[in-house]
């Protein structure tokens, strides 16, 4: 597999992660000039934001937590070179799951839904795991 190819989902994460930190900093941005909280209340971290820019924030957090384990996998598979075809589909499968995520939380933030959308990555990423952890233990 090219460098390339296994990089590509990683790069589009990385972007969804981009673009949910601009969303929510014009989220708190608007709170902050509508003064629907200041900036002495957010100051402590005593997260008084409007609803909408809790909701864009704690989606943008949730970025780095399971995608976490993903961008490890992956810093991992490419230099060991078992970075194969398995790999990188199961990696487009986990970057779909997150824009489902992401997009849910952003926008109807249905918690059936979501947690749908947040355990389909989590089973994704946990094969990619098994079987790097065959390959790499079992040289298969």
């Amino acid at each position: 597999m090219s460098v390339q190819m296994v990089l590509l989902p990683v790069f589009v994460l990385v972007g969804l992660t981009l673009a949910l930190l601009l969303g929510m900093t014009s989220a708190r941005a608007g709170a902050l000039k509508s003064r629907q909280t200041s900036l002495k209340d957010v100051a402590l971290g005593k997260a008084t934001w409007p609803e909408r820019a809790a909701q864009i924030g704690n989606c943008y957090s949730n970025q780095f937590e399971i995608p976490l384990l993903f961008y490890i996998l992956i810093a991992l598979a490419l230099p060991l070179r078992h970075a194969d075809l398995f790999i990188v589909l199961m990696s487009w499968v986990f970057v779909v799951t997150r824009f489902a995520h992401a997009g849910i939380f952003v926008t109807s933030n249905d918690v059936q839904k979501r947690s749908l959308a947040w355990f389909a990555g989590v089973l994704v990423l946990f094969a990619m795991w098994i079987y790097f952890a065959l390959k790499i233990l079992l040289l298969i």
